[in-house]
């Protein structure tokens, strides 16, 4: 599938919209619901069993996925912001919480994840942390970015995977 050229038009997601969709152990999508569907642009058919990251907009830095992926993998919990691209090149953001899904055995299900609106105190704050990443990666690399985030953490106080939760969380309040 080709991948839409990035436009300046931002589509809204309302306070009552919850995106939600699961995915298997490879990040391809399983299941989406209406509202995925809508605020996309995507039909369920062109979603299914793609990779999540068909969405993934070109301002979103990679050291963002690599801490999302890092920390589900080993069972733990990930909100985060993200912005999405849209079929038609729009985008959205979203705060996502992104969980591991497990069986009744212990064994991996799936990664499910819900995502809901960002005000604009987080959405600006946010596109400011992640300019700042994106434009250290493309200059001096992903190792480079990987730094800088780790230094943000750090001066924000964020240990853990639970602190950093909570940090995304009460921006969007």
């Amino acid at each position: 599938m080709q991948r839409p050229t990035p436009t300046d038009v931002e589509r809204e997601v309302s306070n009552v919209d919850m995106i939600v969709s699961k995915g298997d152990a490879e990040g391809r999508i399983t299941y989406i619901n209406p509202i995925f569907v809508k605020i996309s642009g995507y039909t369920q058919g062109e979603l299914m069993e793609q990779p999540h990251s068909i969405l993934r907009h070109p301002d979103m830095p990679k050291v963002i996925f690599k801490y999302l992926w890092d920390n589900i993998k080993e069972g733990r919990d990930v909100v985060a912001y993200v912005k999405n691209l849209c079929k038609d090149g729009s985008y959205y953001w979203v705060l996502a919480t992104v969980k591991m899904a497990k069986n009744p055995d212990g064994s991996f299900r799936n990664y499910m994840s819900t995502r809901r609106r960002v005000n604009d105190h987080a959405k600006e704050t946010i596109k400011a942390l992640y300019a700042k990443l994106l434009k250290i990666e493309k200059e001096e690399g992903v190792e480079a970015s990987q730094k800088a985030f780790d230094a943000f953490l750090a001066e924000q106080g964020i240990t853990d995977s639970e602190s950093f939760n909570a940090y995304m969380q009460n921006l969007n309040k």
